[in-house]
């Protein structure tokens, strides 16, 4: 016969107002308030979980959720708002630390592609319209880098927040007819290498040129001199620049894709010394 005790922690629910709280344990990490402010920004009541509280010598200590309470109180413009706890009754400090210190312990962390396929099941738009734009070019979203998929679900949707549907639709329009689908020409570094080239020659950068020079070149081969240039997305840019421009008496110029790096790099790559194009 099993003891269902065994499995049921010792603990109840109380609502408690926030300024009944305490989080000032040594264990805990510092309160940040840029992410309390930016959660406040997308504040959703549905996403607040409860409060782990310790309640030692009658003080509700704080060992799992103080930037919950932070938001809420932000969020609602008071710490008398309650909130849902669960209380544990005869915890030791040393004990509140070590579950705190061990909470993540056993969680698997959402992967970017979870995250994106539960957006498109929840009918969240700006998901449903990534999805689309790529199923258009008969694309599928997978978590596998394989022929015909996209796997850099992350990238995907960093270049459709800064830059918008039609850059990215370039982007994804751009490898498709040069490489065809093949496996690995959708990764983070070609989608944001590609995207930088669109961004900084724009209508310049002609289609049949990328496609007749860079159609010759295998994604391997691109991978080996970006690399031999630089990490990142950028010196994918560089790889590519170099076969875009290979043979031509004026081909784009070099000066031009580091120009707005000097102001604010979009791909936050840490590199800021320009290479001279081969």
């Amino acid at each position: 016969m099993i003891d269902y005790k065994e499995f049921i922690p010792k603990v109840h629910f109380e609502l408690v107002p926030i300024k009944d709280l305490v989080s000032n344990q040594e264990y805990q990490r510092n309160l940040s308030m840029i992410h309390v402010r930016k959660a406040v920004e997308n504040f959703d009541l549905n996403q607040i979980n409860p409060i782990k509280v310790s309640r030692r010598n009658g003080i509700n200590y704080v060992f799992n959720g103080q930037h919950t309470a932070e938001i809420i109180a932000m969020a609602s413009g008071s710490r008398d708002t309650p909130v849902w706890c669960m209380i544990y009754d005869d915890l030791e400090y040393t004990e509140e630390a070590d579950i705190f210190a061990n909470q993540m312990k056993n969680v698997k962390a959402l992967q970017p592609i979870e995250i994106f396929k539960a957006n498109c099941e929840a009918g969240n738009g700006k998901e449903l319209m990534i999805k689309g734009l790529v199923e258009s070019y008969n694309l599928k979203i997978a978590a596998n880098s394989n022929p015909g998929t996209v796997s850099a679900v992350s990238a995907l949707e960093k270049l459709y927040d800064k830059y918008g549907y039609d850059v990215l639709d370039r982007v994804l329009k751009l490898i498709i007819i040069t490489w065809e689908g093949e496996a690995k020409s959708f990764s983070a570094n070609m989608l944001n290498g590609v995207a930088r080239l669109v961004i900084t020659y724009g209508s310049k950068l002609k289609e049949d040129v990328f496609k007749e020079k860079l159609s010759e070149i295998s994604i391997k081969e691109i991978s080996k001199t970006a690399k031999d240039r630089r990490a990142g997305s950028l010196g994918y840019a560089e790889a590519m620049l170099i076969f875009y421009n290979k043979k031509m008496r004026a081909g784009l110029p070099w000066n031009a894709l580091y120009q707005n790096r000097i102001i604010k790099d979009p791909f936050q790559e840490p590199e800021d010394i320009p290479c001279e194009g081969a």
